[in-house]
């Protein structure tokens, strides 16, 4: 089901006349700051009331002196965003895939995890999860374990160690994940404490100075962790990472309950056969997806390959009534 964005782009791919074409890098209130194909750094700003332009847009804009106007959002391929009662938040838009960072300490919420990879699962936007700190033992064999319902449903999951790398190959992780990102624009998603500025001050060094100029510019006077920005990894511009804001909760208002087990891979390998077509997948007799349920103590060995960890299952359930009782109002 495809919904309409809080912030949409226009559905002409024509240039207007007199209009110059650019990529928001960054941008703060009615500010953002506009790139040029050349490489130069404008603020520009949003015609009309509201601001529609996120970062990772590509737009038309309009010389105003030292400034310029954005005239037109050019039609977006994504936009990840979270929606809660009150707000729609966006994160960033035309992305390539996106990094969730979490940590062996502090213990990820696999609820705010699972929200996320929803989220992007709706946009259609691969998902990398990394679990950083694997020299914390034995929280970090403990979280990893706790991420095998994920890697079985097709995730990539990496480990990674970002601090006190001396050992030989302890740089594996790093490398490996920098593969990973080559060429891709990838926002880098997740709570504070795990390391999001440590990976992004490792993979772009200029990454602090660079914020500082964008404050600067902007007069925002604040920190990349209150704004969502862009970086370019290598001189040649090709690929980018997009450090975005710590978050407490991650809304999914725009998100169906029926549209729920369509978007957790885990769930949706087991749909099609229900005994009737509106299944919840709750509590009704002949229910697939219940079938596949994997109750605590199973056999991992024996386990069905369709089978639904009893703790994402709980998180559909959770998600389900949460989503199905703000729509009685």
């Amino acid at each position: 089901m495809k919904r309409n964005h809080a912030l949409p782009a226009a559905a002409s791919s024509s240039q207007p006349a007199g209009t110059l074409s650019g990529l928001v890098v960054a941008a703060h209130g009615r500010h953002c700051l506009v790139e040029s194909p050349d490489g130069q750094r404008r603020i520009c700003h949003p015609r009309g009331k509201k601001s529609q332009v996120v970062v990772g847009d590509h737009v038309q804009w309009q010389a105003t002196g030292d400034e310029g106007s954005i005239e037109r959002v050019d039609t977006r391929r994504n936009l990840f965003y979270r929606q809660d009662e009150m707000r729609t938040k966006s994160f960033a838009a035309n992305l390539d895939q996106i990094l969730v960072l979490i940590a062996a300490d502090p213990e990820f919420s696999e609820r705010q995890l699972a929200r996320s990879l929803i989220a992007a699962e709706a946009e259609g936007i691969p998902v990398l999860i990394v679990l950083n700190k694997s020299d914390l033992q034995p929280a970090f064999d403990q979280a990893w374990d706790r991420l095998e319902s994920y890697r079985r449903m097709g995730c990539d999951v990496l480990p990674l160690r970002l601090k006190g790398q001396t050992a030989a190959g302890s740089e594996a992780g790093l490398v490996e994940l920098q593969q990973r990102l080559t060429g891709r624009t990838t926002l880098v998603l997740g709570p504070s404490g795990v390391g999001k500025s440590t990976l992004v001050n490792r993979l772009v060094p200029q990454a602090k100075a660079l914020t500082g100029e964008i404050s600067r510019a902007l007069n925002s006077g604040k920190h990349t962790t209150t704004s969502t920005t862009w970086y370019w990894v290598d001189e040649a511009r090709s690929t980018a990472l997009i450090d975005s804001p710590g978050f407490q909760e991650f809304g999914l208002n725009h998100i169906e309950p029926m549209q729920l087990a369509h978007l957790m891979p885990d769930l949706r390998a087991t749909l099609g056969n229900c005994r009737f077509y509106n299944c919840t997948h709750l509590h009704e007799p002949g229910c697939a997806v219940l079938a596949h349920v994997q109750k605590t103590g199973d056999d991992p060995a024996s386990a069905d390959p369709l089978a639904i960890g009893e703790n994402r299952y709980r998180i559909y359930g959770e998600l389900f009534a949460e989503l199905s009782d703000r729509r009685q109002y």
